[in-house]
């Protein structure tokens, strides 16, 4: 470790204040974690109550991750400009105002601006000067034990996240949940006095051009996916526009590291095989749980009509197997090699999406789910404990929080990837189904046909049989009756095949792991 000045200033606080600023960090994590739980088992009460559809509030959580992501590398060098406390309550102060917006949100608008883009935003500042904090406010064996609290923190919102949604949502309403956070930041905004900044001895330029790219790369390809969800024009314009981007953004931070210039990143940082490895092992595990964690939700709440509550107790044995696998896989790996455990991480994760796909159509009922959950769960907790440490153990420590903004944003990335993707993938598949199930029915007539046809192009929508009753009200009872037919069938194979996202990533993560195996594993460095 390297040796720090024996001044007043670099001791960093003592005692109870130790404690106290390390509690404090850990809140800020939690509310990180819950916030999008709390919108997913709330998917059809906030469309209720703003009168949106299910793929516009889908669309916001998928916009959300993907501002993280494609900030948060950015976040991270305005952190070191601005000094990392500042950026740390600038994040935590957008995260509020984001979580103030959606308990008076009257429009998806009002989330889209200051939840998902203002929070996102907020949350990239926030989450690489979290780090740094912790790195500069503790020594030795604190600094392992605050780095512990606050990923117990994340694991523990995970886990109990769908289950306090749910009963927030039900049994009060989904903006309390969001004025509870407002509460919590204000909390640990509170304690701001006890924080140590950590100075930046680095290079102080900036690579504008490289964070246009970042951003426009991850950008264009999840705005892509989201606007043909919502179905409109350039689709494969703005995805092409993507992935140009990134490929530039490669080809700009090799040649601006080789003159010696400031770059976003240190593209050295690739060199890695294991980092390589490690970061598309992160970014798949969370196209994963980004794909289960949209289907499921809008499976419970749109098919078989369950509240918030009943929702959150559905999904809650993936949740809670994922912690607790996660907690003793830390606790009890031993000396196995990372690679293997994150093989059956992948393994588990893609028999469990194998088993669930056939159940979807035939479950009644929220538990007839459990027992692919639970596999499927535990695979993830058996990843989340292996992965970041397999990522950053080659990673030289003044290296270690650009190294880990690269990982945080990789793993932002896919949760966008597999939220907006598996969403735009189910619309996609329901489209096509209902408007060919419309044609070759016996009972509409072919005017209600080209009517089914011309809706589903122009908006294609995930609905309850109780909506679509609704809607339908004015129509003689035998159409009425035949269209809430075809919609019972449409919407099951709809979600199977939006399931196939996270399947297929845990198919290639699987593949990966192999990849894994062959590479001599790093040695975790000492702090």
């Amino acid at each position: 470790m390297k040796n720090r000045s024996s001044n007043n200033d670099s001791a960093g606080p003592v005692g109870g204040t130790q404690r106290l600023l390390a509690i404090l960090l850990a809140m800020a994590m939690f509310v990180l974690v819950v916030d999008t739980s709390l919108m997913n088992v709330s998917i059809s009460a906030v469309v209720r109550d703003l009168d949106t559809t299910v793929s516009g509030v889908q669309a916001a959580i998928a916009l959300e991750a993907l501002v993280s992501a494609a900030f948060i590398l950015i976040g991270g060098k305005v952190g070191e400009l601005i000094g990392r406390k500042r950026a740390y309550a600038l994040g935590l102060v957008g995260y509020a105002i984001g979580a103030s917006a959606m308990a008076f949100a009257q429009s998806l608008i009002a989330i889209v601006v200051f939840w998902a883009v203002l929070g996102g935003i907020g949350a990239s500042l926030l989450l690489p000067a979290m780090q740094s904090l912790i790195h500069g406010n503790f020594e030795g064996a604190a600094q392992k034990k605050v780095y512990a609290l606050v990923g117990a923190a994340a694991a523990i919102a995970a886990a109990v996240g769908p289950l306090l949604g749910g009963f927030i949502t039900t049994y009060l309403s989904w903006r309390v949940g969001f004025v509870l956070e407002v509460v919590i930041i204000a909390i640990v905004l509170s304690g701001m006095g006890i924080v140590r900044d950590v100075p930046y001895t680095g290079p102080r330029g900036v690579d504008l051009v490289g964070a246009v790219l970042s951003v426009l790369g991850m950008g264009g390809i999840v705005l892509g996916i989201l606007v043909w969800q919502e179905g409109g024009e350039s689709v494969g314009a703005l995805v092409a526009a993507g992935a140009i981007a990134l490929a530039g953004l490669a080809y700009w931070l090799v040649r601006h590291k080789r003159a010696g210039k400031p770059t976003l990143l240190d593209p050295d940082l690739f060199r890695s095989r294991i980092f390589r490895l490690g970061i598309s092992g992160q970014l798949l595990q969370q196209v994963a749980l980004g794909g289960t964690m949209i289907a499921l939700p809008i499976y419970l709440q749109m098919v078989l009509e369950y509240n918030a509550m009943q929702a959150g107790l559905s999904i809650a044995p993936l949740s809670l197997s994922m912690f607790a696998v996660a907690v003793l896989t830390g606790k009890y790996a031993g000396n196995r090699p990372a690679s293997s455990v994150i093989r059956w991480g992948f393994v588990l994760l893609t028999v469990g999406t194998v088993v669930l796909i056939p159940i979807v159509p035939r479950a009644e009922f929220g538990w007839g789910l459990v027992i692919p959950l639970i596999i499927a769960g535990s695979g993830l907790g058996l990843l989340v404990s292996q992965l970041n440490n397999y990522t950053l153990a080659p990673i030289e420590e003044e290296r270690i929080s650009e190294a880990a903004g690269v990982n945080s944003a990789a793993g932002s990335f896919g949760l966008s990837f597999g939220l907006a993707f598996a969403g735009a993938i189910m619309l996609a598949t329901l489209s096509i189904t209902f408007t060919n199930m419309a044609e070759s029915s016996t009972v509409l007539p072919q005017a209600e046909q080209q009517q089914v046809a011309r809706v589903l192009e122009d908006d294609a929508e995930v609905m309850s049989n109780t909506q679509l009753d609704q809607l339908l009200v004015s129509q003689p009872p035998q159409i009425r009756d035949e269209i809430i037919r075809i919609n019972t069938d449409a919407r099951p194979f709809a979600l199977q095949v939006a399931l196939l996202v996270p399947l297929l990533a845990g198919l290639i993560g699987l593949f990966n792991s192999f990849r894994m195996r062959r590479i001599p594993e790093a040695v975790p460095k000492p702090p």
